[in-house]
């Protein structure tokens, strides 16, 4: 009985949080039909996921666009739950941009485009092959541009005034990630066929692209089995891998118990920067150079 009693009142506490902010939307639904826009600067109010995601927005839109995420610094895409605040943002947002087959959209979309009906919700991963089931695509220079492509096209639907120049942007920040391909190139020049041990598998597209394997210690967000992390150690040994790579989002623990065995180190790497161009270089830069140290 405590039990029930205690879900009972977290069902409750949730209806109050939903019914709050259908409240704050319908208060301000008039504001945002008056400036064409949810924001009051005209600038056309974007909402995206993940920080990678507004790099990309902000160099297509630069000041004509606002733009906040949904999963803020040092959280998982796995399992993070929006904040009130986050929801009364995006009561008020233009569109919503997706990055396409994360865990948060696939729990969260639904409810997050119910909140607000005259959002526009795109996908930028539209065009894009996804491989072996993997999410990330961002961490791939190379569909980085394509996502960029459907943003620019969304914000010139929701804006086509300033179509030309979104158009100007889109194009020289194409060339950024084309720049940056090219170093990854050079980084990963000597890592043909080789293989990296990640804990989280999130370097499927860069090995793909790159030509590297990676090795992952989670398997479908589960700790390895006493077989399956022996098995990892073994592979680790005979291709003379000394570094773990791990993400600041989930936990070391694993990964330091295999770099112990392995003689080696574990190495942070995060995904999820913001400031996608030049941390996507010192990815590359980090798992070349530190690979067999």
């Amino acid at each position: 009985m405590k039990i029930k009693k205690n879900n009972s009142i977290i069902f409750t506490a949730g209806l109050a949080l939903f019914g709050a902010v259908i409240i704050f939307i319908a208060a301000n639904s008039g504001n945002k039909i008056a400036n064409n826009t949810g924001n009051k600067n005209g600038e056309v109010n974007v909402v995206v996921s993940i920080l990678p995601q507004i790099e990309f927005v902000k160099s297509v839109g630069k000041d004509k666009v606002s733009v906040s995420a949904m999963i803020p610094p040092g959280f998982s895409p796995t399992t993070y739950e929006p904040s009130v605040e986050q929801l009364k943002k995006l009561s008020v947002a233009d569109l919503y941009i997706r990055i396409g087959h994360i865990p948060f959209e696939k729990a969260q979309m639904k409810k997050l485009a119910s909140l607000n009906p005259k959002m526009k919700v795109i996908d930028s991963s539209k065009g894009i092959e996804i491989y072996k089931g993997d999410p990330h695509i961002w961490l791939s220079p190379r569909l980085a541009k394509i996502q960029v492509e459907n943003i620019c096209q969304a914000l010139v639907e929701i804006d086509p005034v300033n179509k030309d120049f979104y158009e100007k942007n889109k194009n020289d920040y194409l060339i950024k990630l084309d720049n940056l391909d090219l170093k990854l190139r050079d980084a990963f020049s000597e890592m043909k066929g080789k293989k990296i041990l990640v804990f989280h598998p999130a370097f499927g597209y860069l090995a793909r692209d790159y030509g590297f394997e990676q090795i992952a210690i989670e398997i479908e967000g589960k700790e390895p089995s006493a077989e399956n992390l022996a098995r990892i150690i073994d592979t680790a040994k005979k291709e003379n891998i000394k570094t773990v790579f791990v993400q600041k989002q989930f936990s070391q623990k694993s990964a330091k118990a295999i770099a112990q065995q392995i003689g080696g180190i574990v190495v942070p790497l995060d995904p999820l920067a913001k400031n996608y161009v030049e941390n996507l270089r010192r990815i590359g830069e980090n798992i070349s150079s530190k690979r067999i140290q």
